[in-house]
């Protein structure tokens, strides 16, 4: 793609000429909050959900968003024309804004980027991802931040052991994936995520909007780490996965039960409301 345009410092440029000052809190602190959805033919998927999520985020954080959720509309809406790409990413970022001090929160910078990405496959994974879980719970878990660093400084240590993500835990029991939530199904047929402590993801949201339509019985609570090492199905979500099966977490080893899983079911109605 010949050129590619992006939104900062209220307006739409090309990204070769955008940048972020080396003043602003996201670079001198990594103070900043985002949220990321997906477009699918030229259609951003579930937006009003991600800007719900986004102003609540920016709220938490102290972070004052100067554009309204319509001007942000109009901004994604502009993008999407500008840069033709029908299947992509929108990345939308508030950052704390030029600091002095490299301390206090000023006028905060809002940024809007869009990439190229693939479409997720339109059927559910028959292989599976393999998960290691590690003790840490995340700052502010409700809220959307730019703070990444465990994930990404537990990167070299999760490929060592052949995983493919990581699963986070506590006392209290497990809570998320760095990227995703996760689900639990108990020999019962009966659908458990974490109530707290985590990210409220807008997949987890229409997984148990589904769940509720369609009868099949949920619960939102604490689950053990032990308790999930014994469920019939393990699967997480996120925008960008849809749903993803979980074959091995740590040396526990699930059985995949293809087209006869819950997962199965709820994957094949997330599909239809992408259209």
């Amino acid at each position: 793609m010949d050129k590619m345009y992006c939104y900062v410092d209220n307006e739409i440029k090309l990204m070769e000429e955008a940048g972020v000052p080396v003043t602003d809190l996201l670079v001198q602190r990594g103070y900043g909050i985002f949220d990321f959805l997906r477009v699918a033919d030229n259609k951003p998927l579930f937006l009003e959900d991600h800007l719900e999520r986004f102003f609540n985020s920016a709220q938490v954080m102290h972070l004052k968003i100067k554009e309204t959720k319509e001007e942000i509309k109009k901004i994604v809406a502009d993008l999407i024309e500008k840069n033709n790409m029908p299947f992509s990413g929108f990345r939308m970022l508030v950052s704390g804004g030029d600091a002095a001090d490299g301390y206090t929160i000023t006028a905060p910078r809002l940024i809007i980027l869009q990439q190229v990405l693939a479409a997720p496959d339109g059927q559910l994974s028959s292989k599976g991802i393999h998960l290691v879980s590690y003790p840490f719970q995340r700052q502010l878990s409700e809220v959307k931040t730019t703070d990444y660093l465990m994930a990404i400084w537990l990167q070299p240590w999760m490929k060592t052991k052949g995983a493919d993500d990581i699963l986070y835990y506590q006392e209290a029991g497990i809570t998320e994936c760095p990227r995703s939530n996760i689900f639990m199904v108990t020999l019962e047929n009966k659908l458990i995520t974490p109530a707290d402590r985590m990210l409220k993801g807008i997949t987890r949201k229409n997984i148990l909007k589904i769940a509720a339509q369609e009868g099949i019985e949920f619960e939102l609570r604490d689950i053990s780490l032990e308790e999930l090492k014994t469920a019939k199905e393990v699967f997480i979500s996120s925008s960008t996965k849809r749903i993803l099966p979980v074959a091995q977490l740590d040396d526990q080893v699930y059985q995949l039960t293809g087209s006869s899983s819950i997962s199965y079911k709820i994957f094949n109605l997330l599909l239809a409301l992408e259209k």
